[in-house]
């Protein structure tokens, strides 16, 4: 094996895994095939996208050598840009709300990024994201990419977000799963994984369902924003939604660390609580694949790691 040119290279081709232990724990009927992709060097399922959005523009000449990037974030978007920015010669400036876990700022800022913290809206939690809040990211990023002349990396509108899923992170697991898959989950945020997803899985019969929280306010970072009408999942061919609750995807969480030995972060917690529910209700029987999005890491300064310790 010859070494990369980069670490962008490193990007994607995770291993799936069987979690036959929590299978058999629970008695459940069917297979649970999590996608490892924390274990993409920026540590979440978004540096795919990253690299998708970066390398489309430069390729149409939409970003400049040099050039600065601009993108509002939870953390792993903009890890994943800063990692290839920083290969590709773009400053990048990250815009993240307040409420966002601490760990993701410094992560990024280590990668070389500029971060530009928002102040949360009144009445909103630390921990939980709003949709208010997210409003109020987006308007400075809006900003400050007018100001710079920066090109918008906008992971809820360019293509390369849901292309990166259709082209890598669902023909890896129906490879990886032997084309047994029958159901995917993902928890939306962009809705790019499960949009991307979709366009690949809907023509084999792979049903695909939504994963929302049960409420606005909520701690699963990077998602559940009450945003009703993405663009990557406009016409995109879904089963059906289903919700989880913070408890829920705390305890599942902790439940693949225990039993799995799989370190992942509130949102992959709140994948496994759909896929079980699946399992357990109109897929059983089946394989269900979910993604593990990102990494324990990013949620130290919590209380999901406190709480399980406590246990």
């Amino acid at each position: 094996m010859t070494p990369l040119p980069s670490v962008i290279e490193a990007i994607g081709n995770t291993p799936l895994v069987e979690l036959s232990r929590i299978v058999d724990d629970l008695a459940l009927e069917g297979r649970l095939l999590a996608k490892l992709d924390y274990l993409n060097p920026g540590f979440s399922k978004k540096d795919r996208a990253a690299r998708a959005i970066i390398a489309a523009a430069r390729a149409r000449g939409e970003l400049r050598d040099g050039q600065s990037v601009v993108e509002l974030t939870s953390g792993n978007m903009g890890t994943g840009l800063a990692m290839v920015c920083a290969v590709l010669g773009h400053p990048f400036v990250a815009v993240m709300s307040l409420g966002n876990s601490e760990e993701r700022a410094r992560m990024m800022r280590a990668l070389g990024a500029e971060v530009v913290l928002v102040p949360q809206a009144e009445g909103s939690r630390p921990g939980e994201v709003s949709g208010a809040d997210l409003a109020l990211v987006e308007q400075e990023a809006g900003r400050i990419t007018r100001e710079r002349a920066a090109f918008r990396a906008d992971q809820f509108a360019r293509e390369g977000n849901p292309e990166a899923h259709a082209r890598g992170t669902a023909p890896e697991i129906w490879a990886q799963s032997g084309e047994t898959v029958t159901a995917f989950c993902d928890f939306v945020g962009s809705g790019g994984t499960l949009g991307g997803a979709a366009r690949f899985f809907a023509p084999l019969g792979v049903r695909c369902y939504a994963v929302h929280p049960d409420r606005a306010d909520h701690p699963i970072q990077g998602g559940g924003y009450g945003m009703s009408d993405l663009a990557h999942l406009r016409g995109a061919d879904l089963a059906g939604d289903l919700t989880v609750t913070g408890a829920e995807a705390a305890e599942q969480a902790r439940l693949l660390a225990r039993r799995e030995g799989i370190f992942g972060g509130y949102s992959a917690g709140a994948n496994l609580a759909a896929a079980i529910g699946l399992l357990r209700g109109p897929e059983r029987g089946g394989s269900v694949a979910f993604v593990i999005c990102d990494s324990g890491l990013k949620y130290l300064s919590t209380d999901l790691w406190e709480q399980g310790n406590a246990e």
